[in-house]
């Protein structure tokens, strides 16, 4: 008799584990878009009360300021493109970088978004290295391929590498280590991304790990 409550109390555990495993991914995406469509739909505030989908309509219309939000990028892109707007655009910066606070924060957004957004390297190698003492490997992302200043100061390449936090992969921090110390690994982004976020629990397949050694070039 014990054999057999264990052993219906263990199927009831692996149905109610398997349950689970099924419905958390697909309730965390639910989650996820719909915050985000809910944040796209505030760009909606920015149209009079009149154009709004709750006066056109009588009712609000979910998602629809994610296709106005993408018609403003649009035409911001066709705008800033042509001589007129990139003219704007000068004016407006050399405005925002006479304010202090300001500039610091307009500057180090835009730098960032360029870098992500303009050049094909960054952001898109996995590195590991040893951090944060020896004999302990750090997962990162590969962010610069030379700090030109760090490296003339030591007389020696570096390069800068991201590192994420386990669970919020959005918060972490940079260092600055030498070239020959960094080691390139043939994960994806979203392999380490995943492996990071889940605090290790889930690890790329072999199929992902092949070549973990190959010095970054």
């Amino acid at each position: 008799m014990n054999g057999t409550g264990s052993a219906r109390k263990w199927n009831l555990r692996r149905y109610l584990v398997a349950g689970v495993l099924v419905w958390l991914p697909i309730l965390a995406t639910v989650w996820v878009v719909s915050f985000i469509l809910h944040l796209m739909d505030l760009t909606l505030e920015v149209l009079p009360p009149a154009y709004r989908p709750e006066a056109l309509v009588g009712f609000s219309l979910p998602g629809l300021g994610a296709v106005f939000a993408l018609i403003v990028l649009l035409l911001t892109g066709l705008l800033v493109t042509n001589l007129i707007g990139h003219r704007l655009i000068a004016w407006g910066e050399e405005l925002l970088n006479r304010i202090p606070v300001v500039r610091t924060v307009y500057g180090g957004v835009k730098s960032f978004a360029e870098s992500v957004f303009s050049q094909s390297n960054a952001f898109r190698k996995v590195v590991m290295i040893e951090y944060p003492r020896a004999g302990v490997w750090s997962i990162g992302f590969l962010t610069a391929e030379d700090v030109p200043e760090v490296s003339e100061r030591l007389r020696e390449p570096h390069v800068a590498v991201y590192i994420s936090s386990a669970l919020n992969a959005t918060a972490g921090y940079l260092v600055i280590v030498p070239r020959r110390a960094v080691v390139e690994l043939d994960l994806s982004v979203d392999a380490a991304m995943r492996m990071i976020i889940t605090c290790g629990v889930v690890v790329p397949p072999a199929a992902d790990r092949t070549h973990l050694a190959k010095p970054a070039a």
